[in-house]
């Protein structure tokens, strides 16, 4: 069922049902479907006819609120019938946001404006503030068409501006409607994301326990204390997180209550398992692999060994195909660019690409990762393609050597990527955030070296006291790479 019918639904039934927690406020299912209207009948007189660079029967809304009270409310309303949502990181820099904004090109901009949201029109600067409504007084949401565009999200760059990708309904509907089963998702499976709700992971578990009728909770912002006093003082039964998250977690006492995590962003290590199981008894765990370009890819099974470049079988509906530089199919075992089969993917990125991202072989389609597959189907990921560092002959993923360092329980973060050498072509270096003060070489050197053969381990490393993260809950590569470039104080050799 589209969201804004099940929402409508909800409302009609449940109204008094929470919908949406931030912090102290809640939003009941009535009050949710109330807002909703209210910013439709907004976008509508203040934006009469869509103009956007997307087509021209699409009304697109840029919502640029951070995570607020009313960004589900939004978020329903710029989905339904012929509108099409951007969703803009506020913290990200001024000028950048600026730069994104004149790309899209939106009808309309919504921003927070204390506890309400304010809408400016960019066509003429006309502007409408909208609190929280319980008054079911103007017209229902709309459903959109399959095909029609529904979202525009931003890739996390690392080297440039992101880039917006497009989605239509279909994409989504086909994924929440084989998600839910898959992954248990109920009304009374109540679900907190702390993540930010412009990225994919949180604003997918928003929308999947929305559809369920259950109810969500998010965060202003992500802080370990704060976290578990959340899950602990309500019925919270599963977390969706990335792993920086669950580490932090995992430093606090243990939390008995939540019977199902689901992890992406990037590979958990087999230290990451283990203190999952310490912390979260009752928890099955599940970690999948996906990209913002191709929705879900692969799924780890609760239980599953874990593994250091395992990522799980073929999510229901995907298929996932191994190829060579030439586009001929690998056997088991063998390393070349993954590519998948999928309702998921989504529709290519607004305006001209950089070359660099989603690519299309016929049906197939692929975000340039490599890796092998086992012949009973389960995806091993070795790095993305142009991230190989080739150093003294020997080819090197630096995601296999940054999970073999966080999974020596003495790394937290860290960044591993190759430097031009005279001699040996590229010289492999890493910029680590250590878990505890006072490790010393000789310590690192003794774990790494249980774990990779020495032409893997990196030969030059330094410390950082906080490891630089992007709002998604990954490293912030291109910052670690300029520091090292600088000589930053920010790191201290180590190595």
């Amino acid at each position: 069922m589209p969201l804004s019918g099940a929402l409508e639904r909800h409302a009609a039934e449940n109204p008094s049902n929470p919908a949406f927690h931030l912090e102290d406020r809640v939003l009941s299912y009535g009050a949710l479907a109330a807002t909703a209207r209210r910013f439709l009948a907004a976008f509508c007189d203040l934006a009469p006819e869509g103009r956007s660079t997307i087509g021209p029967k699409t009304r697109l809304v840029a919502i640029m609120t951070g995570n607020h009270a009313l960004f589900p409310a939004a978020f329903a309303a710029a989905t339904a019938g012929i509108h099409c949502a951007a969703l803009i990181d506020p913290h990200l820099p001024e000028a950048q946001r600026t730069r994104l904004i004149g790309k899209i090109d939106p009808d309309l901009v919504v921003t927070a404006h204390g506890a309400d949201l304010a809408i400016e029109s960019r066509r003429d600067g006309a502007r409408r503030v909208i609190a929280e409504s319980a008054a079911l007084d103007t017209p229902v949401l709309p459903e959109g068409a399959d095909d029609d565009p529904f979202l525009i999200v931003f890739t996390s760059g690392t080297t440039a501006d992101p880039k917006p990708i497009i989605r239509d309904r279909r994409s989504w509907r086909v994924s929440l409607a084989t998600g839910a089963p898959f992954f248990g998702i109920d009304r009374a499976l109540d679900t907190y994301a702390p993540g930010p709700l412009a990225h994919g992971l949180a604003l997918y578990a928003m929308t999947e326990t929305l559809l369920a009728g259950g109810a969500f909770h998010s965060a202003a912002h992500f802080d370990p204390d704060a976290a578990l006093a959340t899950i602990r003082a309500n019925t919270i039964r599963r977390l969706v997180l990335v792993p920086t998250m669950l580490r932090r977690l995992a430093a606090e006492p243990p939390a008995t209550g939540v019977a199902a995590i689901t992890i992406a962003g990037a590979k958990l290590t087999a230290t990451d398992h283990a203190l999952c199981a310490a912390h979260f008894p009752a928890a099955a765990l599940r970690e999948y692999y996906g990209a913002s370009e191709l929705g879900f890819v692969t799924v780890a099974a609760p239980g599953d060994a874990a593994s250091s470049t395992a990522v799980g079988k073929a999510f229901p509906g995907v298929n996932i195909a191994v190829l060579d530089a030439a586009g001929n199919p690998l056997p088991a075992g063998e390393t070349g660019t993954v590519f998948v089969e999928s309702p998921l993917v989504a529709t290519g990125y607004l305006g001209q690409g950089d070359g660099a991202g989603l690519s299309r072989f016929g049906t197939l389609a692929t975000v340039g990762d490599l890796g092998f597959l086992e012949a009973d189907g389960t995806l091993h990921l070795l790095g993305r393609s142009g991230g190989m560092v080739l150093s003294g002959g020997n080819n090197i993923y630096p995601s296999e050597v940054e999970t073999a360092l966080r999974d020596t329980a003495l790394v937290r973060a860290a960044h591993v990527f190759g430097i031009e050498h005279a001699d040996l072509g590229s010289e492999l270096v890493a910029v680590i955030e250590p878990e505890q003060p006072g490790l010393t070489p000789k310590a690192l050197t003794a774990a790494l070296s249980a774990l990779l053969p020495r032409y893997k381990q990196p030969r030059r490393i330094w410390l950082c006291r906080a490891m630089p993260m992007t709002p998604s809950g990954k490293v912030a590569a291109k910052t670690v790479r300029q520091w090292v470039a600088e000589e930053s104080d920010a790191l201290d050799r180590f190595l």
